[in-house]
């Protein structure tokens, strides 16, 4: 069996949102967050109980981690040496550990840290392990992200999610650009899409994307493909989806026009706050920025075609 680095990270309570956002550049993937603040209030939220094991409680709440777990061929060095100088450039206190374990531990691991959550009016996500999940009457996301971004935790996803809730019309044709698990497109789908198509330059993010619409019985409405999106995909949409990078949404949103039908309308996530300004600036060279929802130190807009 393959072997794994897990990069172990301790870092005060109070600043790991901030270490959970830059560890999310060294690896969009593998990684989960134990932190016990709020445990009383997230158990009573998901689980409606009051009985919580005492290891739980007795959790230094001072204290937050953030694991990150490493494919065989990538270097921890490197993750590690770039992860000490963003933190220390941030003035987040850190403790770094370098552990090696199997991709089984990662698996199982991993799956104690991501429970199902409710996102904006309709959605329920459901991790694939839980198994005949009580909605309350919410449409049910099963989702199993494998090693692909995208569980809906993630505020950027949860903004994207929350917006395309308000924006997507019945019967809609949607493009998900750069789909990672696939999670936006299926959520679009259940919420009453015609069809989806999502593309990712990962090849571990398509196969994920395929395996996650078959757990949603949306296969057949779902096309995934691998490679760039101005070169693969064919076709206009009504909505077109992009939960990527500051950097990405600059190079993409010229492009992403020549897929919009006229009334379309395009919504971009996973712009750290400090390159919200740059990115709209941009942005609004081809596009109306119609809405704007900050975060959590993350931003999405919602925009519709610039009238010429």
């Amino acid at each position: 069996m393959k072997s794994w680095t897990e990069i172990k990270i301790a870092v005060n309570a109070a600043d790991v949102e901030k270490a959970s956002d830059i560890a999310n550049v060294v690896v969009p993937y593998g990684i989960y967050i134990e932190d016990y603040q709020n445990l009383e209030q997230e158990v009573d939220d998901i689980a409606h109980i009051d009985l919580i094991d005492d290891d739980l409680l007795n959790k230094d709440r001072s204290k937050a981690f953030v694991h990150i777990y490493l494919e065989p061929d990538v270097s921890p060095s490197e993750a590690v040496q770039f992860l000490s100088e963003r933190y220390n450039s941030e003035g987040v206190e850190h403790n770094i550990e370098l552990l090696n374990c199997a991709e089984e531990d990662w698996r199982n691991n991993w799956k104690k840290y991501y429970k199902p959550m409710a996102v904006g009016k309709t959605l329920m996500i459901v991790p694939s392990w839980y198994e005949n999940y009580d909605t309350g009457g919410r449409i049910k996301l099963t989702i199993d992200p494998g090693l692909a971004f995208g569980t809906g935790g993630h505020e950027t996803t949860r903004l994207c999610l929350e917006m395309c809730e308000k924006y997507l019309k019945p019967g809609d044709n949607v493009l998900d650009v750069g789909c990672g698990s696939g999670i936006l497109g299926i959520a679009a789908l259940l919420s009453g899409a015609n069809k989806a198509v999502g593309v990712d330059i990962d090849e571990v993010a398509v196969r994920t994307t395929r395996s996650n619409a078959a757990l949603n019985n949306i296969e057949d409405r779902f096309t995934a493909i691998y490679g760039s999106f101005t070169e693969k995909v064919e076709g206009k949409f009504n909505l077109v989806l992009a939960n990527i990078v500051a950097d990405a949404i600059i190079y993409l949103s010229k492009g992403v026009r020549d897929f919009m039908e006229d009334d379309a309308v395009y919504i971009m996530s996973g712009i750290i706050d400090t390159r919200a300004g740059e990115v709209k600036a941009e942005v609004s060279k081809y596009f109306d920025i119609i809405e704007e929802h900050l975060e959590g130190g993350w931003a999405c807009f919602a925009a519709v075609k610039k009238q010429n």
